[in-house]
């Protein structure tokens, strides 16, 4: 029998820093009444559903718990952050292959449970594990998501707040392309609050404002080797993306988020997920929101599809 999906039950497939963290964040969010915890060590799990639960007073009446895979056959969302951690020096296409092989061991135990729910892929190379868990799972496009250049996206807003001296909430700008060393920052459509970036840059004292933009890019594109260099592991950043995607699920919210999905002809690009703004709602992907982009940035989004698509090719998808 058909197991229509509980819009309020979702579940985190991997307990590590970024499950955890994203599992409490989902608490404290208020957004779902059940979430189940499934870690390949069962342990792990219940004891961080236990921790999380006794949080549970504080926020609102919640159920969490450990579970297994037959728990997600209801579930209206699955977010798989399982897989080897990036370790420093490591790049997240160096854990492709790892991860790929987790995902294949993974996916098909959802799926033989009648899934009907959407899957968000947040576990690392994030584009290139969309693409997998899309192939793996046989689900349609709109229902693959991945968490993308989400949070590299939040990370510029918040260096141009503070560059700026402005709220970060009303810069709107995007990084598209890989979640990775590829990415592109989409400058040529960024603005505050409908004010273009580089005439707003002017007004805040920067009339040739290049040398800072450029290093605020390069700061996004490294700041999780930076932070992994630091402390181990980036975890809170990605639980608040995730956190938001979640939003846009539960609430329907037809939000525009850079999300990774498969790429059907749009910028001449096909057969590959990458970052691209697309609306997010209870359906998954509705559309594309298509942004304009420069000659050198269209040239620079063929360049990391293309660069995906390599790693792709080497998978036995």
């Amino acid at each position: 029998m058909e197991c229509n999906p509980n819009p309020r039950k979702c579940a985190v497939i991997g307990c590590g820093f970024v499950g955890a963290a994203s599992a409490f964040a989902l608490m404290m969010s208020k957004l779902y009444s059940e979430l189940v915890l499934i870690d390949a060590n069962h342990d792990k799990a219940e004891g961080e559903a236990m921790d999380i639960s006794h949080g549970i007073p504080f926020a609102g009446q919640m159920k969490v718990y450990s579970g297994d895979y037959h728990d997600l056959a209801d579930a209206s969302l699955v977010i798989i952050t399982a897989g080897a951690n990036q370790k420093p020096g490591e790049t997240r296409i160096d854990l492709v292959h790892k991860n790929v092989d987790i995902f294949k061991s993974i996916i098909p135990r959802i799926m033989e449970h009648d899934f009907h729910g959407l899957l968000l892929i947040v576990a690392n190379p994030v584009d290139i594990l969309t693409y997998a868990a899309l192939k793996i799972s046989g689900l349609s496009e709109n229902r693959v998501i991945g968490s993308g250049t989400v949070l590299d996206t939040a990370r510029l807003k918040y260096a141009l707040g503070q560059l700026l001296g402005v709220d970060s909430r009303s810069v709107h700008a995007f990084v598209i392309g890989e979640h990775g060393d590829s990415e592109i920052v989409a400058w040529s459509c960024a603005n505050v609050s409908g004010i273009p970036l580089r005439d707003f840059c002017a007004m805040r004292g920067y009339s040739n404002p290049t040398e800072e933009l450029e290093k605020i890019a390069e700061e996004v594109k490294n700041s999780a080797y930076e932070i992994i260099a630091k402390k181990q592991a980036t975890y809170y950043g990605i639980a608040m993306s995730v956190k938001r995607i979640c939003e846009c699920i539960a609430r329907d919210e037809k939000s525009i988020l850079p999300i990774s999905a498969l790429m059907t002809g749009e910028y001449g690009l096909r057969d590959i997920s990458l970052s691209m703004p697309a609306i997010v709602g209870s359906r998954g992907i509705e559309m594309r929101a298509p942004i304009l982009l420069d000659k050198d940035e269209a040239a620079a989004l063929r360049h990391s599809a293309e660069t995906l698509r390599e790693v792709a090719a080497t998978l036995n998808l």
